[in-house]
């Protein structure tokens, strides 16, 4: 039960990781974590945060990479084995649990395609300089609040994420060697220009100083747990099928570990770069979305160079973005081929690309787009990811999950891990899924 499909892996560690951090890195980092931190405590948010990516990032993410390496093939295949561990006439039940969570993955691929589009038209207009001569509150009403206002930038988002998917592991690791170091240092550079300008400091010293009461706060805890839950794209589906392409002499756990770190460091930049940036400007650091479309361009229209500065932005954005919509095609495309072999690659990935469009372009408007962003966010993805760590933790064999846990560890993990993860990590993931479902919480 060891194997169910063969795969051309990832050529290094290091391809790898990149590509899990491409798929972790994304939206939420450039405005939902500057937007958390500002709103619950500042300083004190921010430990809370690393406390979970922490837990999540050596109990979870690991759990998530050794299940889809063990299976060798994605989301579906990855639950059957697990139940089917237990007690062979569990298989059914774990052959049709996995759907829950890869519904997921697609429909979020709908929605994050989407937003992606708005994306592609900043850099348009940036380029040809009609972002930088505009009211940008009305500019991107113009557009957000258009039902097909951005057909062409969908499409053409949809496209490239397909062509880039079609060599398999080895197209994901080529794509994020390049987009996810550009990610890195187009933010480290607007960071430092951010840095320059007057009045950042208070910026800063926001960020930085922890505001203890937050802490007695409920939401300050659910929150900084929900983002660093989604942030990693722990979601009972995600990662599981870059694991299946992930070598059997590499360390889950050290890789997961690399992972989580270099996603928080995403995070940080993101918030080095927005809120000094908002403060500076005397804006709002709440308008979410907003943030690159509103406040960022307005930031832009009044510092040297500002039009390079929004080129380089928007660019790392959508490299950020198409990454993260490779995981989730490859996710859907994988268990797809595991259930229907009699299909080609070529031809599921295409469909995939086909169903993500065709939805898509009915929910162009942010109005309409916002709504199934919250369904997803409140409903399948806790469910999905709390389904997955119960299955990890409960269903599959405790030998099982050690057994490729351990296959390539330098330090052996046993008891202790194992029960970090049924103890701490699934509680965790079930609390939030309660709370997101009881107080319709979106993430």
């Amino acid at each position: 039960m060891s194997t169910t499909k063969h795969h051309v892996g990832f050529a290094t560690r290091w391809g790898f990781i990149l590509a899990a951090v491409g798929s972790a890195v994304g939206m939420a980092n450039v405005w939902g974590f500057p937007y958390r931190m500002a709103t619950y405590g500042g300083g004190a948010f921010l430990l809370i945060y690393i406390f979970f990516v922490v837990v999540f990032g050596s109990l979870a993410l690991p759990a998530e990479f050794a299940i889809g390496r063990r299976a060798r093939t994605g989301t579906l295949g990855a639950y059957e084995l697990a139940w089917a561990s237990r007690k062979p006439s569990l298989r059914p039940v774990g052959k049709a649990i996995g759907w829950l969570p890869l519904a997921g993955s697609l429909c979020i691929a709908i929605g994050y395609a989407v937003i992606v589009a708005y994306v592609l038209k900043a850099l348009f207009d940036s380029l040809f300089g009609t972002l930088l001569t505009v009211d940008t509150q009305m500019w991107f009403e113009s557009f957000a609040m258009t039902p097909t206002s951005v057909v062409p930038f969908h499409v053409t988002i949809v496209l490239v994420t397909l062509l880039t998917l079609f060599l398999g592991a080895k197209s994901i690791e080529r794509t994020n060697r390049i987009l996810m170091p550009v990610f890195f240092i187009i933010f480290a550079i607007f960071a430092i220009r951010v840095a320059f300008l007057p009045g950042v400091l208070d910026g800063y010293l926001f960020m930085f100083t922890p505001r203890w009461e937050a802490l007695v706060n409920p939401e300050t805890w659910i929150f900084a747990m929900g983002q660093a839950f989604f942030s990693l794209s722990v979601t009972g589906s995600g990662m599981i099928v870059y694991g299946a392409y992930l070598s059997k002499d590499e360390d889950v756990v050290a890789v997961a570990r690399r992972t989580a770190l270099f996603d928080t460091i995403a995070a940080t930049v993101a918030a080095l770069t927005i809120i000094p940036a908002v403060f500076a400007y005397g804006l709002d650091i709440s308008s979410g979305p907003g943030l690159l479309f509103v406040t960022l361009p307005a930031i832009l229209q009044d510092i040297p160079f500002g039009q390079l500065f929004a080129i380089i932005l928007y660019v790392a954005m959508i490299a950020a973005g198409v990454s993260s919509l490779q995981n989730m095609f490859e996710v859907v495309g994988e268990s797809l081929l595991y259930r229907f072999k009699f299909l080609k690659r070529w031809i599921v990935l295409v469909l995939i690309a086909v169903v993500v469009l065709g939805v898509g372009l009915n929910m162009e408007a942010i109005f309409q787009w916002g709504p199934w962003m919250d369904w997803v966010s409140i409903y399948i993805i806790p469910l999905g990811a709390t389904i997955g760590a119960i299955s990890w933790f409960f269903v599959m064999k405790k030998e099982d999950l050690l057994e490729e846990i351990n296959l390539a560890a330098v330090k052996k993990h046993g008891d202790l891990w194992y029960n970090c993860g049924r103890y701490l990590y699934v509680p965790f993931a079930l609390l939030l899924c309660i709370i997101a479902l009881a107080m319709q919480v979106a993430f």
